[in-house]
């Protein structure tokens, strides 16, 4: 029991179903925008954060929970808490700027697109952590062993892998821009080992003989 409270995953967890409880009555009250991110940004700025954990409804909030218990009790065992809920709310945020950003500059200038987009939800910050596996773990670090890239190349490669999976993973609704920016940094970072800094120093730490 004392592991679960201090799991980052089940912190999250628990911080998302609070936002949706307090998403509610402040619907009550008339303030249902209050939670989401648009534009302009800078007028209500707490929103970089709120929506990453606000949710539209009962069905979005569980879909999102199944997805991020399974991604992150794996993700949260590289790292600490700490490195974690900055990751996630990071990412997150980031994904929601994107979303908004490119929404608002593409869509006066193709017809029938809308000129600005509401944001809310934690999936741009989930598929962060889905992206991280991805390219932190041993099988990724066995296809690219030996094999020099320039910086270029690898961008282009996650640019590449992040929008094929945005695509196979694509619905109705979806926030298609965020996802792709939350897997692409996710993917990023987890070829840095952002989450595990450690890691380096240990690797250059000489050992006696």
């Amino acid at each position: 029991m004392r592991a679960l409270r201090r799991s980052p995953t089940v912190v999250t967890l628990t911080v998302i179903v609070a936002v949706f409880a307090c998403q509610q009555v402040a619907g009550l009250l008339g303030w249902r925008g209050l939670f989401a991110l648009s534009n302009p940004l800078l007028v209500r700025p707490w929103t970089l954060l709120t929506s990453v954990y606000a949710h539209a409804d009962v069905s979005h909030l569980v879909a999102n929970a199944l997805a991020l218990a399974f991604a992150g009790l794996l993700v949260e065992r590289l790292t600490t808490s700490a490195r974690f809920h900055g990751f996630f709310a990071a990412v997150g945020s980031l994904a929601g700027v994107t979303q908004v950003a490119v929404v608002g500059f593409v869509g006066p200038l193709v017809p029938g697109m809308p000129a600005s987009v509401t944001v809310l939800g934690a999936s741009g910050a989930i598929l962060g952590l889905f992206g991280y596996l991805l390219g932190a773990n041993r099988l990724t670090e066995l296809l690219v062993a030996g094999v020099e890239l320039a910086p270029r190349l690898q961008l282009a490669l996650g640019v590449a892998l992040a929008a094929v999976i945005t695509l196979l993973t694509a619905n109705p609704g979806a926030a298609l821009v965020a996802h792709f920016t939350g897997l692409l940094l996710g993917f990023l970072a987890g070829r840095a080992h952002l989450l595990a800094p450690g890691e380096r120093s240990q690797e250059r730490r000489p050992t006696a003989e």
